[in-house]
């Protein structure tokens, strides 16, 4: 939503006074991807939808503890408007990300030289993931499927693939198959790794499995225990009833071993932000706890309504790693701070490992635009970052969707946050973005962020404007200390009690939703 000119021009002023004051923290962007390696008609079969060659989207990151400054990046490589990529690739970084590398991917899909002998005999791929152990090994993941649209039977066919590497990332080993659905009925979606940063040999990996027949989306997990030598069954950790599924389950590990699944969990229809835990490294589970309702709107162009498609449904949850700690922050898209006129980036917190939340609270800093696909993170010292987009300099007068990236910093675990930090050296056109139908313009569901020493590392897609060769590309930053010097967001701004909320849903009710 716009407001009139005189209010524009304020929030403008305000936004350019934030960045002069920050700049010398930001270093330049580095770009981590490049040319698509892949060939045209790398899929093996007919497509439907509309491939972007050279689109990159979604990207993760992770960061080697075993090696400072050593990164690993990941994203998707020539999207395609009716889900997934051609393939997925890899950045390597040795130098905090100032500059990266490009090596020969895990072979997830044809494109990236998947066969039905190595494991990777898929059309497309999606939903990058990467997590490093303590000891240096790092574990890929991906969610491997066919056109969705596609001939049956070959249509409906998807998996969950890991890969690993014992060197940075500059080569991968062998497909690992956690599950593969060849049904109709079933589907797989929004898995992710994580490794259990207290033992190197113990990797969890976490999705939703849709029933199409039961109506319902169950909670998949499996886990090595022995490095990825050997994978434990695929199984449903909950389970949670017809016209119910659960969405962007994601682990984190607190500094005595617990795990803790933060995830979407949609209810006939109304979407809510829970958790569950484990004490036992996941053999068992506890029944979900809500944080509270994820009450998003729609992101749209407000020149014309067209749809952007962000992270609405995807919960962020990040970990403070210190010894002794029990601090979880979880951070969503929620349209309740502006009486459900536009999206802004809640923020929960929970000092006790995950049983009782704090209310939500709202983090993003420009009330008067929307704000989205926010990403949060703790690094060594206690320190959280915040990260996300927003059309702060975005004016209804120009053709563009002028978009941003911004980091919010917070040194008192929450309470609140330091004036923004624009990361992005000039605005972007979203519309230059791929197109996924139905859904609009898109950059990912997701986007990286992680610390490295005192600075933190956002890992990010940004538009190239009007170049329809190359929409996108993905770009890395290095935000080091010191944090900015006044706070602008005190404790409990925004906050609204959950009782006053009304129910989010997603589009089409109760009807199962993947978003691959």
């Amino acid at each position: 939503m716009r407001r009139v000119l005189g209010v524009l021009v304020f929030a403008v002023a305000w936004g350019m006074l934030t960045v002069t004051g920050a700049a010398a923290a930001v270093s330049p962007l580095s770009r981590a991807s490049g040319p698509t390696p892949f060939t045209p008609g790398c899929n093996g079969v007919t497509q439907t939808g509309t491939v972007d060659l050279n689109a990159e989207v979604e990207p993760y990151v992770a960061a080697n503890p075993a090696n400072p400054g050593a990164l690993i990046g990941v994203w998707q490589q020539d999207r395609w408007s009716n889900g997934g990529a051609n393939g997925l690739l890899t950045g390597v970084s040795t130098n905090s990300g100032r500059s990266w590398t490009r090596p020969i991917p895990p072979p997830f899909s044809r494109c990236a030289g998947g066969t039905a002998a190595n494991g990777g005999n898929y059309e497309r791929v999606s939903d990058p993931w990467v997590t490093f152990a303590p000891n240096g090994s790092a574990y890929q993941i991906a969610l491997a499927l066919n056109d969705p649209q596609g001939t049956l039977p070959t249509s409906p066919i998807t998996g969950v693939l890991v890969s690993k590497s014992t060197n940075g990332g500059r080569t991968w080993g062998t497909l690992r198959t956690l599950i593969r659905d060849t049904s109709a009925q079933f589907s797989n979606d929004k898995e992710s790794i994580t490794a259990d940063p207290t033992n190197s040999n113990r990797v969890f990996a976490i999705w939703d499995r849709l029933d199409f027949g039961a109506n319902s989306g169950p909670t998949y997990f499996s886990r090595t225990t022995n490095g990825g030598a050997t994978w434990s069954p695929a199984r449903a950790i909950y389970q949670p009833g017809s016209g119910s599924q659960t969405i962007g389950n994601q682990i984190v590990v607190l500094p005595n071993g617990t795990l803790v699944n933060v995830f979407d969990l949609v209810l006939q229809g109304s979407t809510n932000v829970a958790v569950q835990r484990s004490t036992d490294h996941g053999l068992t589970w506890s029944p979900p706890t809500v944080i509270d309702q994820l009450l998003t709107v729609p992101v749209v162009d407000p020149r014309d309504g067209t749809l952007v498609r962000t992270g609405d449904i995807i919960p962020e949850v990040a970990v403070d790693p210190r010894p002794g700690t029990n601090n979880l922050y979880v951070v969503w898209q929620d349209g309740r701070f502006s009486g459900f006129t536009s999206d802004q980036i809640a923020f929960s917190k929970s000092s006790d490992g995950g049983l009782t939340w704090t209310p939500a609270t709202q983090v993003s800093e420009n009330p008067d635009t929307q704000a989205f696909t926010p990403q949060v993170h703790v690094d060594s010292g206690g320190n959280i970052a915040l990260t996300y987009y927003d059309f702060t300099f975005d004016t209804t007068a120009s053709p563009t969707l002028d978009t941003d990236y911004w980091i919010a910093r917070s040194d008192d675990g929450g309470d609140a946050f330091h004036p923004r930090e624009r990361l992005t050296p000039r605005s972007f056109d979203m519309r230059t973005a791929p197109f996924s139908t139905g859904r609009g313009f898109f950059v990912g569901d997701y986007e990286g962020l992680r610390s490295i020493g005192a600075a933190f590392d956002p890992f990010f897609v940004q538009a190239n404007n009007g170049n329809l060769a190359n929409r996108t590309d993905v770009f890395s930053a290095l935000v080091t200390a010191p944090f900015p010097l006044s706070s602008t967001l005190p404790p409990g701004h925004g906050v609204l009690p959950t009782s006053h909320a009304t129910p989010g849903r997603l589009p089409g009710g109760p009807k199962l939703v993947s978003i691959p």
